[in-house]
């Protein structure tokens, strides 16, 4: 096990005492500077204002009280107090070698104690139209983000909510009734050719125009059909399909109001049934049930979080387009009206995107008349591609999706880039063979022959993977992990730039095959995570 930011922080929480110094929770980082060491600290710094001493006078007190393993080669106080750590060669040895024997869990935690659940819901696009690029963005982020979970031992559970109760629906059957009858869409309904297919499918399936619940039914089974065949091309899979009609239906909704009551976080007002929302930090309480008797939208959201915890999730986490902003604090009023702790639920924003074609906007779709639909974006530049480039930008920052950027085969391409760097090491394991090449066992490896600056960057840059997952499924920020992958890139064509792989030095180039293969599962892990193919070949 090589030394990471759990074990130094270990080492200076028992220096501190050792030098009486008061207990403190040391902070690990990576140094900008590579001359700075592998680990820096800057728990002198937080300890100055209490002892009322110099902070490097307490870094050297540390340094002096440190009990160092084998692998830290040494450490020194730099700047104004900060405490830096350089691992040892056999540090970066272990590396390669924990890398390669760990393969696929190489990277993953497992969890401490009883796995913890999570409800991950993302995508919820009602079922009236095909899923458009925006939606696109929430699938492979909130894939990815499950992904992410999963690898730091959550159980994950993939949740897509079906809007199909209400007046949307209605318009919507009524749009495609009104298409099978030859005539224009109601003023308020839904246009575009996806209507006229839809009317064309329940002509030839007999449906009646005239019978407006079994137009909706089978007009909704038909574009629910094609929701999950486009989410199914772009890899995405969801454990739970929760429809709202059925919280309706079994009259889970009206529970939830009255179960608030009951509890005196709602109350009467001009015969409407209000939820004290502000109570909890929201601008405004909020509608349950109208005067009329007809519950509201949000009454409905009660009733779904009341669900999801029920199933015994400990954490809830919503991932709600740019337009669900005012959804935060609403969202989070319920769960504290419901009795949940305030990390049990998280409601990530996440940003529109927009599309282009070498640098023009991108906006009309012969299905809809409208935005471009998700599954033309993917038949146009392929899941791979559209997945990366949906995920390598932070959800909280508007995207500029090019098409011509996107596909174009160049190392400017970030995808393309990262997919090349792994299927060069592919060739490098083909040459290998075809040259006779018996790298034998990692463990047997010379890889103290790897002492070139190239080689040590690039086992430096392996070993940063498990801590680069644990940060970003911590801040659900899997865009840093496609930063990540494009940073192992970058330092593997370095090291393939200077350093022979296969060569006459039979050591050098075991030792030399076997850091590829670290750098390979690593970025195939990596790629794993963002569910982005690694090829052998391009």
């Amino acid at each position: 096990m090589v030394t990471g930011p759990e074990e130094l922080a270990d080492l200076v929480r028992a220096a501190l005492t050792r030098a009486g110094l008061p207990d403190a929770e040391p902070t690990l980082e990576r140094p900008r500077q590579r001359e700075h060491g592998d680990w820096a600290t800057n728990v002198a710094l937080t300890l100055a204002k209490p002892t009322g001493r110099p902070p490097r006078d307490i870094a050297q007190a540390v340094v002096d009280h440190l009990q160092l393993p084998d692998d830290v080669a040494g450490v020194d106080v730099a700047g104004p107090g900060f405490v830096n750590f350089r691992l040892s060669h056999g540090a970066l040895e272990q590396i390669v070698r924990t890398a390669v024997d760990q393969g696929d869990a190489w990277g993953r935690q497992q969890p401490v104690g009883e796995t913890a659940r999570a409800n991950l819901e993302f995508v919820s696009a009602n079922p009236t139209g095909p899923l458009h690029v925006g939606a696109g963005r929430w699938a492979a982020v909130g894939d990815a983000l499950g992904n992410l979970l999963a690898a730091v031992g959550w159980e994950v559970t993939r949740e897509y909510y079906l809007n199909d109760a209400g007046s949307q629906m209605r318009k919507f059957a009524d749009s495609v009734a009104a298409a099978m009858r030859g005539e224009e869409p109601p003023e308020d309904g839904y246009r575009g050719a996806y209507i006229a297919e839809l009317a064309e499918d329940l002509q030839a399936a007999g449906v009646d125009p005239g019978d407006p619940a079994t137009v909706e039914q089978a007009a909704y089974a038909r574009m629910l059909e094609r929701i999950r065949e486009t989410l199914a091309a772009f890899g995405v899979a969801f454990d739970v399909w929760f429809s709202e009609r059925e919280l309706h239906r079994s009259g889970a909704v009206e529970q939830a109001a009255q179960q608030l009551q009951d509890t005196g976080h709602a109350y009467l007002h001009d015969g409407a049934v209000w939820l004290r929302t502000t109570d909890f930090g929201d601008d405004k309480d909020r509608v349950l049930i109208r005067a009329s008797g007809a519950p509201t939208y949000f009454a409905a959201d009660c009733a779904y979080m009341e669900a999801k915890f029920a199933r015994g999730f400990d954490l809830c986490i919503y991932l709600l387009g740019a337009g669900h902003s005012g959804y935060v604090a609403r969202l989070q009023a319920i769960a504290a009206a419901q009795g949940r702790k305030p990390d049990q639920v998280e409601v990530l924003i996440g940003q529109n995107v927009n599309l282009l074609r070498a640098g023009e906007a991108v906006t009309m779709s012969k299905r809809t008349g409208d935005l471009v639909t998700f599954d033309e974006l993917i038949t146009e530049v392929g899941s791979d591609a559209a997945r990366y480039t949906l995920l390598r930008t932070s959800t909280d920052q508007t995207l500029d999706f090019d098409i011509a950027e996107v596909v174009r085969q160049h190392r400017e391409n970030p995808v393309y880039y990262v997919q090349y760097s792994h299927a060069r090491i592919a060739g490098i394991m083909r040459t290998a063979t075809a040259r006779g090449v018996s790298p034998g066992q990692v463990a047997d490896a010379a890889l103290e022959r790897l002492t070139h600056d190239a080689e040590e960057e690039l086992i430096r840059r392996i070993g940063a993977y498990p801590e680069t997952v644990a940060c970003a499924a911590g801040l659900r920020a899997p865009h840093r992990i496609a930063h990540y992958a494009e940073d192992l890139a970058e330092g593997f064509h370095r090291f393939y730039t200077e350093c022979q792989v296969i060569g006459d030095d039979e050591d050098l180039t075991r030792a030399r095959y076997w850091l590829c293969v670290a750098a390979r599962q690593t970025l195939v892990n990596a790629l794993g995570l963002l569910g982005v193919s690694a090829p052998d070949r391009m």
